[in-house]
């Protein structure tokens, strides 16, 4: 009889859990905070209160484009080019400052005392969206609902999809489908740094089709599929020609990730079942893993998310200069760290979700810190714990506004694998054959087919 009630009991609280998950839609009245006091994706729209964040006025709009900026695809220049730094943390000022960074950002001034340091500069509030994306959060905001489990989420398409996020994995699910466009294609570098400060190129050209966000869709032909993804490697020698091909659902407990590889020396396709979760990424020398891309992606259901507020910190931002045309890759990898003289910090406030491995679950992590940025959603910052529950590696995003689109995203993003010494850096586009192009025409979801890959060429 008793095992019967704790049966009884822990399908009640199963049960109360799945209609609390999946009718957690925000109220009319809430929602009528955004583009109020708040904007229409839900950051607070004043600054704080000693001045150092100021009130968000609309960000980067066309009014504030560069004149030197004459095509998309171009290398973006600097909006502020006269910007100079306001402070440096240091390794021995940084207790001064300590409430307003990572563990992650900690340990490697801890690890690098010498050479590491955060030039903070005045901050932008320099976060845009275009006013689709705007309108249709609106639209959404109160009929968005976390399903099965909070494994995917209904009653939104094209928007963020909680901008007024109750739990952890609402405002993770705003992370993994931020507006990025609607079809991107980026020809970048990536590279493995060791602990010498030697590294090898590794160069690819990758299309990605947001399928969530394609104008001439809508939530009814999205069928679980949010994002195609094509990487086409370039060079070095020995690589050209692998390309890999990932059609990423939304739910992916219903419906696994699907992705394939082309092997350039056999010429074939295979499927790749297994790109997912913490399988070692190629070309990163297992230092990040298929879920550290883009700081996290993929399926949630492994971790308890939990939504721990709102803290202002400092993180990249604003970021041209690291990407600059002018600057050599040697100018910018060094020893354990990237070049800090080409870097900028601001002081933002960010969602900090943490996520903690559940009990019978596998992962290399046994717990991630996300430091969301509330103008764009995009995470800036994460901190990664191993399986004993100490800091292992620390991942930041230095962001920079697309604005062309405008977007806030990525100019490159840094892996640090604190215990071995080496990082991995992904996106460096700063010669002038790498770029990133937003403006080439949306292909058709048919032209993302694994019997294509064979056929792709790129020069």
């Amino acid at each position: 009889m008793k095992k019967n009630i704790i049966y009884i009991g822990a399908a009640v609280a199963a049960l109360t859990l799945a209609i609390q998950t999946a009718t957690a839609a925000i109220s009319p009245q809430e929602a009528k905070k955004l583009g109020t006091t708040l904007t229409s994706i839900g950051a607070e729209k004043a600054g704080n209160a000693d001045g150092t964040i100021p009130a968000w006025t609309g960000g980067i709009t066309k009014k504030d484009i560069p004149a030197s900026y004459k095509r998309r695809g171009q290398h973006y220049p600097n909006p502020w080019p006269g910007d100079k730094p306001q402070f440096y943390i240091t390794a021995e000022n940084m207790a001064n400052y300590k409430s307003k960074l990572t563990a992650g950002q900690i340990a490697l001034f801890e690890a690098y005392p010498k050479t590491f340091k955060m030039p903070v500069y005045q901050t932008r509030r320099s976060g845009s969206l275009p006013q689709h994306v705007y309108d249709n959060t609106l639209k959404n905001a109160t009929t968005a609902t976390l399903v099965n489990g909070g494994n995917g989420f209904k009653g939104a398409y094209a928007s963020v999809p909680f901008p007024i996020p109750k739990t952890g994995l609402e405002a993770l699910w705003n992370h993994i489908v931020r507006y990025r466009g609607e079809y991107v294609v980026r020809r970048a570098s990536e590279v493995a740094v060791q602990r010498n400060g030697n590294y090898t190129l590794i160069t690819a050209q990758q299309e990605a089709g947001f399928n969530y966000y394609y104008p001439k869709g809508s939530e009814s032909t999205l069928d679980n599929t949010i994002i195609y993804y094509l990487s086409f490697t370039t060079s070095p020698a020995r690589l050209a020609g692998e390309a890999v091909l990932v059609h990423e659902t939304l739910d992916q407990v219903k419906q696994p990730r699907q992705a394939w590889k082309y092997n350039a020396g056999q010429r074939r396709v295979r499927r790749a079942p297994n790109l997912a979760y913490d399988t070692p990424i190629s070309g990163a020398d297992g230092l990040r893993t298929a879920d550290d891309t883009d700081m996290f992606n993929g399926a949630p259901n492994r971790y308890e998310w939990k939504l721990l507020g709102k803290k202002e910190m400092y993180i990249p931002y604003n970021n041209y200069n690291l990407i600059s045309p002018d600057l050599k890759y040697s100018n910018v990898l060094a020893k354990g760290h990237i070049n800090p003289a080409q870097t900028r910090y601001e002081l933002h406030r960010v969602w900090v979700v943490e996520g903690t491995l559940k009990k019978g679950e596998r992962h290399i992590y046994s717990k991630r810190t996300l430091y969301l940025d509330e103008d764009s959603w995009g995470a800036a910052v994460v901190d990664q714990y191993d399986g004993r529950g100490e800091l292992w590696r620390v991942s930041m995003a230095y962001l920079l506004n697309n604005y062309d689109l405008p977007t806030t995203w990525t100019g490159l993003d840094v892996f640090h694998d604190l215990q071995a010494r080496r990082y991995h850096v992904q996106g460096m586009a700063n010669e002038e054959r790498n770029y990133v192009d937003f403006s080439r025409p949306i292909p058709d979801n048919k032209y993302f087919k694994p019997s294509t890959l064979r056929r792709r060429s790129y020069r």
